[in-house]
C-alpha cells in the first residue's frame, strides 16, 4: 500500500513541517486490510475494551512506563522544562508525561480582547463552514453532521447547521488539557457513546468519519451573556480516539485548582482548563452559529495552500492543510 507524507504549516513562521505519524503503518493496515477483509475483527479492535488495552500497553505496562531521565526526555520531545507546572522529576512515567500540566498563564499568553475566540488545545487545526456547499463532499468525509451533534438534540442541530467549524487534532506528544475557547454559560452538556477510531489522517481519509462516530462529550456554551464573548452559541465537541480511556471534566477558574464540575448553568472563563484526555491522541471540534465568528485570515489562507503535501489534499483532490497552533492562541473574533 502506497504511503503519503503528511505536512502542516507552523503558525508564525509559515514554515512547512512534515509530521511523524506514530504507529502509522499499523493504523493504515487496520483501516485498509483488516477493515475491508475482517470487519468483525475491525469492530473489536476499535471497541472501548480494546482501546483501553492498547492504552495500558502503551502507557502503563511496567516494563515500558518508566522514564529514567524526565528532563532529558522533555528535551528530546522539544518541550521546555520551564513550561512544566510542578516538579519535572515527577514526570517519570509515560502517563504522567502525557497528563502533564504547564504554566499556561506564562507560556501560552492570551489576548485580552473580550470578543476573541481562542484555541482549546495545542493541536493542528482546520477551519471550514457548513454553509459552504462547495466543500460539502469534504465535510461529509469529516463529519456526519446530525451524528456529530447528537441524533436526539434537534435544537442544537438546527442552531449550528449552517455555522462555521474548526477541527483541532491533538497528537500524542501534545499537552492534553483542553481549555475553554470562549467565555459563557453552559446551557447543555452531554455524552454520546461511540467507538474509539484513530484520528490519524490515514484513518480519516478512508471515510471512517471518526469525529461523528467516536465517543464524545458535547458542551453547548451561550456567550451572549454578561461577561461572555458575544459570539452566540458555541458547541465544543471533545472526541476520544484510539487509546483514549476517557475525557475527564476538570474545569478550574484559576490555574488548575480548585476543580469544578462542568454542568448546566456554570459560567466558564475563556482560556481556563476545562478537561483532560486520558491518554493517546484525540480531537476537539468547535462549531459556531452562522455569521457569528470570523476566523483569522492566516488560518483560512493556510487551509487552501497548494504547496503543502497532506493526506487530506491527496485523497480529497483539493488543498486542505492544517496549521499547528497553541492553546489560548486567537483563532477568530466576534462579527
Amino acid at each position: 500500500m502506497t504511503q503519503h507524507i503528511h505536512q502542516y504549516i507552523q503558525r508564525g513562521s509559515s514554515g512547512i513541517k512534515t509530521e511523524a505519524l506514530l504507529y502509522d503503518r499499523t493504523i493504515c493496515t487496520l483501516y485498509s486490510v483488516i477493515r475491508e477483509n475482517a470487519p468483525a475483527m475491525f469492530r473489536l479492535l476499535v471497541s472501548a475494551r480494546a482501546s483501553a488495552l492498547l492504552g495500558f500497553l502503551s502507557y502503563d505496562l511496567p516494563l515500558k512506563k518508566n522514564i529514567s531521565d524526565p528532563a532529558g526526555f522533555l528535551h528530546r520531545m522539544g518541550i521546555p522544562a520551564r513550561d512544566i507546572y510542578g516538579p519535572v522529576g515527577r514526570l517519570n512515567t509515560l502517563r504522567r508525561f502525557f497528563e502533564r500540566r504547564i504554566r499556561f498563564w506564562e507560556c501560552r499568553p492570551m489576548t485580552d480582547d473580550p470578543g476573541s475566540v481562542v484555541s482549546p488545545a495545542d493541536a493542528r487545526v482546520l477551519t471550514g463552514s457548513f454553509a459552504d456547499t462547495g466543500d460539502l463532499f469534504i465535510k461529509e468525509k469529516f463529519f456526519q453532521y446530525d451524528e456529530l451533534i447528537g441524533m436526539d438534540r434537534a435544537r442544537w442541530r438546527r442552531a449550528f447547521r449552517h455555522g462555521d467549524y474548526a477541527v483541532f487534532r491533538l497528537t500524542p506528544d501534545k499537552y492534553h488539557y483542553n481549555h475553554v475557547p470562549v467565555s459563557g454559560k453552559v446551557v447543555d452538556i452531554y455524552e454520546i457513546n461511540g467507538r474509539h477510531h484513530s484520528c490519524n489522517p490515514g484513518a480519516v481519509v478512508r471515510s471512517v468519519t471518526p469525529y461523528s462516530k467516536n465517543r464524545r462529550v458535547v458542551t453547548i456554551i451561550d456567550t451572549d451573556v454578561a461577561d461572555g464573548s458575544g459570539v452566540g452559541l458555541v458547541a465544543m465537541v471533545e472526541i476520544v480516539a484510539l487509546m483514549i480511556g476517557r475525557i475527564v471534566q476538570c474545569y478550574s477558574p484559576d490555574r488548575y485548582d480548585p476543580v469544578m464540575p462542568v454542568q448546566q448553568g456554570i459560567f466558564l472563563k475563556k482560556g481556563q482548563p476545562k478537561s483532560l484526555f486520558r491518554p493517546g491522541s484525540s480531537t476537539v471540534v468547535l462549531i459556531c452559529e452562522k455569521n457569528r465568528i470570523r476566523f483569522c485570515r492566516d488560518l483560512l489562507e493556510n487551509t487552501r495552500r497548494s504547496d503543502v503535501k497532506t493526506r487530506f489534499s491527496t485523497h480529497f483532490c483539493t488543498p486542505l492543510v492544517e496549521t499547528d497552533i497553541q492553546v489560548r492562541e486567537t483563532i477568530g473574533e466576534a462579527v
